[in-house]
């Protein structure tokens, strides 16, 4: 027991180990994480941009997408933007205070998108289910509430599982086999018995999320039900592609946290615990400003006018 308390007060750093310990890889994974950073910086901050300035577009539905965009830059900027120097400065090293850190930002703003996502599902609820009553549900009061209470819930989350994960003493060797701090590979170097916390913490927000999802399952049951009553079939058709972006992205970040969840059934490392590590950091945040610009017309429009308008300006 006195050897075990000695290796936790040594361990005051972790090794980021997910990538071989290759100089020309590790630039080659830079360049990589790099542009895939780059793309979804650019991307998330044009969505920002158009929603906030283009008047078509100040409805709940794109005030909620820019709160999205918003947690998307948050979320990859913690885990990829570190990988990115530790592969440029050939380091692997993360305080533990660092990796504390990174575990709580990286739950706290994947629970706040998942809360925001719930509350857009709402919202298209709330439009196509209750037209008449449509702008006195969605105020801006109680749409800035919604978003203030999405990301106080994905703080708290964060917070608990933080808390769950650095209560344990570590027995074992201070190299995660990832490119950042995440649960899973933290926990297979607590000490035997010593994960029970944050074991049924982690079973606890499944069964939240579960609920959670249930609701959003029951809501866009009303909306199906809703939009098949429409006589018109371009009607339903309009209708009911004003959901598809959002139903598109909510399967996306919702295979990624299964994905996540698989990490936890591994008790080695391996190159697969690391590449599914990088769809579910990577995938979302890269892919969301695609899907809500491709996927709705209202941006595409918006998109066409912005980019028009700096070719013509340049001409």
């Amino acid at each position: 027991m006195p050897d075990k308390l000695t290796n936790v007060t040594l361990i005051t750093r972790f090794l980021l180990m997910g990538f071989p310990d290759d100089q020309v890889l590790q630039r080659l994974f830079a360049a990589f994480f790099s542009l895939v950073y780059l793309a979804a910086l650019m991307g998330n901050l044009l969505i920002i941009t158009l929603t906030t300035t283009d008047q078509r577009l100040q409805t709940p539905m794109y005030f909620f997408l820019k709160y999205l965009s918003l947690i998307d830059i948050c979320y990859i900027s913690v885990t990829v933007s570190k990988s990115i120097i530790n592969s440029l400065t050939n380091s692997h090293s993360i305080s533990f205070v660092g990796c504390a850190s990174q575990v709580f930002l990286v739950v706290s703003f994947a629970g706040t998108e998942f809360a925001l996502l719930l509350v857009m599902s709402y919202d298209r609820y709330a439009a196509i289910c209750c037209p008449l009553h449509y702008e006195a549900i969605m105020n801006r009061g109680a749409c800035m509430q919604m978003v203030t209470t999405s990301w106080f819930s994905g703080f708290v989350y964060g917070s608990i599982h933080v808390a769950g994960t650095f209560s344990v003493h570590f027995c074992g060797p201070n190299i995660v086999h990832q490119f950042f701090c995440d649960i899973p590979s933290l926990l297979t170097l607590a000490c035997s018995g010593e994960q029970i916390l944050e074991y049924v913490l982690i079973i606890v927000s499944f069964c939240f999320v579960f609920v959670c999802f249930t609701f959003m399952v029951a809501s866009y049951v009303f909306i199906v039900s809703t939009v098949l009553r429409i006589p018109s079939p371009q009607g339903r058709f309009r209708t009911f592609s004003t959901c598809m972006p959002h139903l598109t992205v909510v399967s996306m970040f919702l295979s990624s946290v299964y994905i996540a969840h698989l990490g936890l059934n591994s008790k080695s490392p391996s190159s697969l615990n690391v590449f599914m590590s990088v769809l579910y950091s990577l995938l979302p945040p890269s892919l969301n400003p695609v899907i809500y610009s491709l996927r709705n017309r209202d941006m595409r429009v918006v998109l066409w006018k912005f980019f028009g308008e700096k070719v013509t300006l340049s001409i």
